[in-house]
């Protein structure tokens, strides 16, 4: 190895170092009680985030690009936790929604608006139903939004996500409320395949429904440790239920990158 090549090598394990102790000191150490985030970061996966953001996720390629960026930082130091997707990951959720011409999509947890945003920037006629149960959170997307321009495509419902799902779904049994054609669920992990089942009840065929974070570590195909961990057992009974449905077809994805090692749902509804 050259000796600029061991440098550029020692800079990306810095990075990863810095990324880890960042992201423990804007959480204030409340992420790091469960122990399926953000262990120690494998530097070669940092470094192939970091090449493919500045390669693949640029402003020629989004116009969104910097609205994207500034909400993430914005929401970092306004001390929101650095939870939702990963650039890499947000820009794929986003080509994703290209693929599916998705035009009405549901979120469900908005955080700081990041993930609505990458998502908004599918398709200028792309809009966005998010729902958030911090008001705070809200306002500070809702800020983002506007920043961005797209205020009026996305529209953030504040409140309990059951309840809001609950109403949204009768809006659209009603025929008050057109149904969505892609779905992103990034919420609590509680109550996943609740959060599932009622966006299901919402879709048009053969849109593609996102369930973020469901491997944690690899936690997933624990079944022991899922008796000590709500969220794992959360998980389990997701992807255990979505596979007795009649009326999904569905995948889990294993994945790597900056923010460790983890993995998504990603399921078709037929």
């Amino acid at each position: 190895m050259s000796p600029r090549n061991i440098s550029s090598f020692t800079s990306i394990k810095l990075e990863a170092q810095t990324l880890r102790q960042s992201a423990i000191r804007m959480d204030a150490g409340q992420r790091f009680r469960d122990p399926y985030w953000y262990p120690e970061q494998d530097h070669r996966h940092v470094a192939v985030d970091l090449y493919v953001r500045e390669q693949l996720l640029t402003p020629r390629s989004n116009t969104l690009h910097d609205a994207i960026e500034y909400a993430h930082k914005n929401s970092i130091e306004n001390g929101l936790p650095d939870i939702s997707v990963s650039p890499v990951n947000g820009k794929f959720l986003a080509m994703q929604a290209k693929l599916a011409h998705a035009r009405n999509i549901l979120e469900v947890g908005t955080l700081g608006g990041y993930g609505a945003l990458w998502m908004a920037s599918s398709h200028p006629e792309a809009r966005i139903t998010t729902i958030e149960i911090d008001e705070n959170y809200k306002a500070l997307a809702e800020e983002h939004f506007q920043k961005a321009g797209v205020e009026d495509r996305i529209k953030v419902v504040l409140g309990d996500a059951k309840s809001v799902l609950n109403q949204l779904r009768d809006e659209v049994q009603s025929g008050t409320r057109e149904p969505f054609d892609f779905a992103f669920l990034d919420a609590d992990k509680y109550n996943a395949l609740l959060y599932f089942s009622l966006a299901l009840d919402m879709m048009k065929p053969q849109s593609p429904l996102y369930f973020d974070n469901v491997v944690r570590q690899g936690g997933l195909a624990d079944p022991k440790a899922a008796k000590k961990d709500l969220k794992l057992a959360s998980m389990r009974e997701l992807v255990e239920g979505v596979g007795k449905m009649d009326n999904v077809d569905a995948v889990v994805l294993q994945t790597v990158g900056d923010k460790s090692y983890d993995g998504f749902l990603f399921a078709l509804k037929k």
